[in-house]
This record gives structure tokens, C-alpha cells and sequence, in this order.
């Protein structure tokens, strides 16, 4: 077993040496290693890459059934995870019964939580936290997402697995197998100067409509953040609750003259779930206009 480190992601020529290596897992950081990213080898011996959410609940799954296995869960075991992240996450911490606290995004509020539980004397319940660009965190020792810490968790996870014969691919399938198969996108919507800006304001308007579905699936609920909610800080954000457990998030960027919206679909199959992602983007796009 091999592991290729610190490749740099806008250099093509490293993923050439990684094959000359025949390394079995990749990971990169970015410059100031709070993210990590992986890619490992398909059945074709091709190297795919795995998305922040994918990554994130491979790590969960995996730290859940060894705190599990060796009695180390606690008594009332947290997970947290960001509004905009997989909700399949979900799924899986209830399966080992964590507790799941949602946030707005952004890594700060996670390690916001990890602060609160230390104050109610609760600092040992907090088993993971993830969200979908890249970050991670198994412990309460710092505020932030941490490339070094995710970095290590892959690796231990990557090596446990290959040495009983399974791959990361088959233990995401596995995962799909248990909870249905999980799509997670993301689109970003450039609006630039002020009459951008007026139009975002004009779109998020739009979506707090009484809109009934996206993509012929019904909204079961909507989550609007603006007046704050569950706690959290007031932000510009809209969940709509899908049936099929299936989402969509709308919010401007903070850093960028940009909407953001995140697709979240449950499916039988990829196909299925394209399909269906393919559809609630269309949808939502119309209140673009």
C-alpha cells in the first residue's frame, strides 16, 4: 500500500508521478492546510476523486463504529455538521445515536458548538464535525478545520479498510447500499456591481414565495434563516425541506458577488438522482427571472 502526500491540486504533472508511484490513496491540502482532499483508485485502476461530503461521511461512519467497537462513545454524542452540508449525514449519526446540531456556513460555528458543549460540561460528547468543502475535525482541541488532523483520520481510515480488502469506493457503496444513494451539488450564479447585488436581493425574495415544489418534488418545509433560527445567528439563507429526503439551499455569497445553491437528492441509483438534481436546478433557476 502506498500514499502519495502533499500533491498540489494545480499541478497535472504530480498526478503523472502518483501513477509512476502506483501510490493507492492521494491527499492534498490547501496552502494553509485546513482542507484536505482525496483520490483514490476505481476498479479500472483510474483514480477518482471524492467530493468534501463523500470524504466526510466515510470519516463519520468509520469513527462512529470504532468509538462503537471499543466502548469509547459517549453519552450523548454530538455530531455537527453545516445546513449546506450532506444530509445524509444525518442519517448516519442517528444510526450510532449522535445527536446532530446543524449551523450556518462556515467552520467557525461548528467550533462555535464545540465551545457551548465545553461550558455545559459536555466536551467529551463532541465526536465529529464536517462540511462539504473539505473540512473536518475529530476533536475539541481546536476551533477550525484541520488538513493535518483529516489527513491522519484518511489515512488510519484508508489503511483499516485496505487491510481487510475494502476500498474507500466500496465502503461509500456500502453507505449508499444502507441510507440510498446520496447526490450532493453545488452552483454558483455570478452577479457583479450593484444592480448584481439588487438582483440577489430580488431572487432570495423570490424563493420566500409560496413555491410548493422544486423538480416535482413537494416542499415539506421551509427553513428561513433571515429572523435567525434553532439558535443560530441571523443569515440569509433559505433550506427547503424536499419529500424523499431530498433539499435545496439558497444563499448569496459573504466573499463573493455570487448565489450559491446546494442540491441534495436520495435516490434508488446515480442515474436516478441526476435526473432528479437535473430537474430542481431548472426549477429553481426559473426565479432567477
Amino acid at each position: 500500500m502506498r500514499i502519495l502526500d502533499a500533491v498540489k491540486t494545480d499541478d497535472v504533472s504530480n498526478v503523472g508521478y502518483a501513477k509512476v508511484c502506483n501510490a493507492d490513496l492521494l491527499l492534498a491540502t490547501d496552502p494553509d492546510c485546513d482542507r484536505v482532499g482525496i483520490a483514490v483508485k476505481n476498479k479500472a485502476g483510474e483514480y477518482e476523486l471524492l467530493t468534501g461530503n463523500q470524504t466526510g461521511m466515510l470519516l463519520l461512519d468509520y469513527i462512529c463504529s470504532q468509538r462503537v467497537k471499543h466502548g469509547k462513545m459517549p453519552a450523548d454524542p454530538v455530531m455537527v455538521k453545516t445546513i449546506v452540508t450532506m444530509d445524509m449525514g444525518e442519517q448516519i449519526a442517528s444510526h450510532y445515536g449522535l445527536r446532530t446540531i446543524n449551523v450556518l456556513t462556515g467552520f467557525k460555528f461548528i467550533g462555535e458548538q464545540i465551545g457551548k458543549l465545553e461550558k455545559q460540561g459536555k466536551a467529551d460528547s463532541y465526536v465529529f464535525g464536517f462540511e462539504e468543502s473539505y473540512g473536518y475535525l475529530t476533536g475539541s482541541y481546536v476551533r477550525d478545520k484541520d488538513g493535518v488532523d483529516g489527513a491522519y483520520m484518511i489515512c488510519e481510515m484508508f489503511s483499516y479498510y485496505a487491510t481487510r480488502g475494502i476500498s474507500l469506493l466500496d465502503k461509500l457503496d456500502e453507505l449508499y447500499g444502507s441510507y440510498g444513494y446520496c447526490l450532493n451539488t453545488l452552483h454558483s450564479y455570478e452577479f457583479d456591481g450593484s444592480a448584481g447585488f439588487a438582483k440577489m436581493q430580488s431572487i432570495m425574495q423570490a424563493f420566500r414565495g409560496d413555491i410548493k415544489e422544486f423538480g416535482g418534488k413537494k416542499v415539506i418545509k421551509l427553513l428561513d434563516y433571515a429572523p435567525g433560527l434553532d439558535g443560530l445567528p441571523k443569515s440569509d439563507v433559505l433550506k427547503f425541506l424536499l419529500e424523499d429526503n431530498c433539499s435545496i439551499v439558497v444563499r448569496p455569497s459573504g466573499t463573493e458577488p455570487k448565489l450559491k445553491t446546494y442540491i441534495s437528492v436520495s435516490a434508488e441509483n446515480k442515474e436516478i438522482a441526476e435526473k432528479v438534481e437535473c430537474e430542481i436546478v431548472k426549477d429553481a433557476e426559473k426565479r432567477f427571472d
